[in-house]
């Protein structure tokens, strides 16, 4: 993917990085069994040490934390400083853990505790600094970057890459990541971390309205179910064909679109009217599961009259 801004670049490197930082922290909980065909946590050792420093960090440290002390960021007692020790940190755990793997399958109980605490260790240390970099760091050195900088910088990323895993670097490092997650429960979204409850309340609170219309075309689900809604649906829509949802005089156009979603021609559609003195927007979005296979059509229905009237800009704290 090719990226026009250097901080979009960075950060794409640490959902990378994080893809890879889940499988060490799932072969870290199921350690003894990990350790009985150890590739896993292998592959994602090599990963974090070869791509999270050599080159994710490599970045940072010859091109963007340079540019930062240029501008008066210090190194000493400041925030660079801060982030070159933790990749010192990082590097230093992932080492020893690299070294250790040979032979931890042989080992004592109190080595493999050993094992999983530094990686335990490099974890936590990892999670902090993107947090940092991500909120923290990156906008610090927006607010001085110019559009020069900014193309220097992607030039110099992409020169590293090219340098390291010739012209394919990006999908190469991506091919790589997948080889990371390969053969564990799987990638795993932040979905996991919520429960039903949770999620409930938050799909009630999304300020529109959602519809789900699964692989069979049939209603699934709505939001909003005993509260207001633009367009008033009951219980007994579930279940129903989609196609019976629609006036007659639109359900071909419904086909057409969902078909198109199917056969992965179309990526989206949208449609706004007026409606009761405010402008709606309704669009729908094709849904894949993770390998790609046609989950269904998700419709999200949404008042725009206000958002159409907003300008200039009211930040958090006005």
């Amino acid at each position: 993917m090719k990226y026009s801004r250097w901080d979009d670049f960075l950060i794409a490197e640490h959902e990378m990085i994080e893809r890879a930082m889940a499988v060490l922290k799932e072969c870290l909980d199921n350690l003894d069994a990990t350790l009985d065909q150890p590739v896993q946590v292998i592959r994602a050792l090599d990963f974090l040490l070869e791509f999270g420093d050599k080159i994710h960090n490599r970045k940072e440290e010859e091109q963007l934390f340079p540019l930062m002390e240029k501008f008066g960021v210090p190194v000493s007692g400041g925030p660079l400083g801060v982030m070159l020790a933790e990749h010192r940190m990082e590097r230093e755990l992932l080492a020893r853990m690299m070294a250790d793997i040979g032979s931890l399958s042989a080992a004592t109980s109190e080595t493999k505790e050993e094992f999983r605490q530094k990686g335990l260790e490099y974890l936590k240390i990892r999670a902090e600094h993107i947090w940092k970099e991500n909120d923290v760091l990156y906008p610090m050195a927006r607010r001085f970057m110019r559009e020069e900088d900014n193309a220097d910088m992607l030039a110099a990323f992409n020169r590293i890459d090219t340098e390291a895993y010739g012209p394919a670097a990006q999908e190469r490092f991506l091919a790589m990541v997948d080889e990371v997650e390969e053969a564990l429960t799987g990638k795993k979204g932040l979905i996991y971390n919520l429960s039903y409850e949770q999620l409930e309340g938050i799909m009630e609170t999304l300020p529109f309205e959602v519809t789900f219309v699964d692989a069979e075309d049939t209603v699934a689900y709505f939001n909003r179910l005993d509260r207001e809604k633009l367009f008033p649906r009951t219980r007994s829509v579930i279940g129903r064909k989609v196609s019976k949802c629609h006036p007659e005089k639109s359900v071909a156009m419904v086909d057409e679109i969902v078909q198109g979603f199917k056969d992965k021609t179309r990526d989206q559609a949208e449609f706004w009217i007026d409606f009761r003195d405010d402008k709606i927007l309704i669009r729908y979005f094709p849904v894949y599961n993770g390998t790609g296979d046609y989950l269904g059509v998700l419709e999200v229905t949404q008042s725009i009259g206000r958002l159409q009237k907003i300008k200039g800009q009211k930040r958090l704290l006005d």
